[in-house]
């Protein structure tokens, strides 16, 4: 197989869909607004379709990529810019602290391959503080869910633990046009701006993803039926809170009050 972009044939089981308008590819940059000072990770660069203006910008660009037959052409086309680096490695099970010079220190961006951008992007979330902002290019449906408010069918538990880091902002959608081979889904561009002060109380953030992942385990049953097992109705009573209502009409402090309350719980059967 060619190492050249336009004879590279797209990987079904790296999910590739590679990007290939003009327009778009322009929308995108203007929307990350690479700056010299900034220190940036591309996920996926794929054929190049944004490396090469994030490499103009000046910017210190680490592009992480699974596909090794992509990796010669990319070494080409940019190895010669003192400031990129390229690692030949899983998105997924990449140490991003490893790259980071401290709080904030990080852009990260990507054309994310559908089948594993909802895990990938709870691994990043985890670097959260490290992180200044992240753009993506993401499945339109992955992007409608991360930026859902309570009341929804959306809302759920990627736009909860999503929510709880960042600020999130859908930019525009992408139709399947803009990719070579064209996707079946309608794609969008989401910003995720990691919160420097959360609006809500401390919790552990562990307990947290347990009570929501519990929450939404079905979502036809009221919320007493799904957390029965952390939390009983004078619990939930005491806080505010419906035992009968659904979870999806519940706002993200809610869940993060009743994580706090499972963990107030364990501690107090401790002593």
């Amino acid at each position: 197989m060619s190492t050249q972009p336009h004879k590279h044939r797209a990987r079904k089981r790296f999910g590739q869909n590679f990007l290939c308008d003009d327009g778009i590819i322009n929308r995108i940059v203007s929307a990350i607004y690479p700056q010299q000072s900034d220190h940036i990770i591309e996920i996926g660069p794929g054929q190049g379709a944004l490396t090469g203006s994030l490499v103009a910008s000046g910017a210190q660009l680490d592009v992480i990529e699974l596909d090794r037959d992509l990796v010669p052409f990319l070494l080409a086309a940019y190895a010669s810019s003192p400031r990129f680096n390229l690692h030949s490695a899983d998105a997924l099970k990449f140490d991003y602290a490893q790259l980071s010079s401290g709080p904030g220190s990080l852009r990260v961006v990507g054309n994310l391959p559908y089948n594993i951008s909802t895990p990938l992007i709870f691994k990043l979330l985890e670097s959260a503080p490290l992180i200044l902002d992240m753009h993506f290019m993401l499945q339109l449906e992955v992007v409608n869910r991360m930026a859902a408010s309570p009341g929804g069918k959306n809302w759920g538990r990627l736009g909860i633990m999503t929510q709880y880091h960042c600020e999130v902002e859908s930019l525009f959608d992408v139709p399947p046009s803009a990719f070579s081979p064209p996707p079946k889904v309608q794609s969008a561009i989401v910003r995720l701006k990691p919160r420097a002060e959360s609006p809500w109380p401390p919790c552990d953030e562990a307990v947290l993803r347990r009570v929501v992942q519990a929450s939404f385990a079905q979502r036809r049953k009221t919320l007493r039926n799904n957390v029965k097992g952390f939390l009983n109705d004078t619990a939930l009573e005491d806080l505010g809170i419906d035992p009968g209502a659904r979870s999806e009409t519940l706002e993200l402090g809610q869940f993060v009050a009743m994580a706090n309350a499972v963990t107030a719980l364990a501690e107090s059967t401790k002593l």
